[in-house]
């Protein structure tokens, strides 16, 4: 199973000193990004539908095995409720086309209100809502959904059913298709300046789903790829939160900002022999629990 780790978003103001060196433009912080982990999670689409030239520059600015999801645009999972929404799901794809051999798969975030019921048969429904081009993964919060009826569904489609880590709910690790995707979550406790350091010991919970995804690896050959993207609000760091689960499943410690040398970064291209990433050590948690 390969495993790409990496972060809910890259573009975060309060990162620059504790991961983006202070004198990097914001406009480099993707391919900087792109050089520490392998993956990355576009929280932006989720607030609106990007332009093509937009995704053009994703693709370009990172390296040829380094990997994207995005999640569906609010306007049509929360907004408009799957109702109607051929005109928007038309210009997602066509947005989306060109990242689409970087995109382990798109996001269908489900709002917590909504139950196995409606959510079924919003996914059922439309014919053309899952294009082939990409590859699916729904995220659910509501408890109704932990049941064979939604498990069974999934995987009869090859739909991963997303494993997510709240404070208030946390999904039972089932595997429903040949990738694994999880989301640490958390809460909104955190507010958005305290983000770059890490405020709470998820630890606990960390080497739980470390477990799981140790277990997938060796029972269940058919799963071809593990996603995980930790988010700020999960811990306050989501790079080093990225960066323990790394260390956890026996990957190598990774490092950035002032350690790191820029090297390379200003508007670079990735032409496909330079498709590998950096990895080296990393400081300890300590040091980002003491700042």
């Amino acid at each position: 199973m390969q495993l790409y780790i990496g972060c809910s978003g890259w573009s975060y103001t309060t990162w620059q000193g504790p991961f983006y060196p202070s004198n990097l433009e914001n406009k480099q912080w993707l391919s900087y990004y792109s050089q520490i982990f392998n993956y990355v999670e576009i929280d932006s689409t989720f607030y609106r539908i990007p332009n093509q030239f937009m995704v053009k520059n994703w693709a370009r600015k990172t390296p040829a095995d380094f990997r994207f999801s995005a999640k569906f645009p609010k306007v049509i999972t929360h907004d408009k409720k799957f109702k109607d929404v051929e005109r928007e799901l038309s210009l997602f794809y066509d947005a989306m086309k060109p990242l689409k051999d970087k995109l382990l798969a798109l996001l269908i975030q489900f709002p917590p209100y909504v139950k196995i019921t409606e959510g079924l048969e919003a996914l059922k429904q439309y014919d053309f809502f899952f294009d082939d081009r990409f590859r699916y993964a729904v995220e659910v919060r509501h408890p109704s959904w932990f049941s064979d009826l939604a498990y069974n569904f999934f995987s009869n489609n090859n739909i991963c059913l997303v494993w997510n880590q709240l404070d208030r709910i946390q999904s039972p690790p089932i595997v429903t298709s040949d990738l694994l995707y999880l989301r640490l979550i958390g809460d909104r406790s955190i507010k958005e300046n305290e983000f770059g350091k890490i405020q709470k010991d998820r630890a606990q919970e960390m080497e739980y789903w470390s477990d799981k995804f140790r277990a997938t690896q060796e029972n269940e050959k058919s799963v071809r790829a593990g996603i995980v993207a930790a988010n700020n609000h999960y811990a306050g760091f989501g790079a080093a939160t990225a960066n323990m689960f790394r260390v956890m499943r026996g990957l190598p410690s990774v490092e950035w900002g002032m350690q790191k040398e820029i090297e390379n970064i200003t508007e670079m291209q990735f032409p496909d022999e330079q498709a590998s990433y950096r990895k080296a050590k990393q400081k300890t948690l300590l040091d980002y629990t003491s700042n």
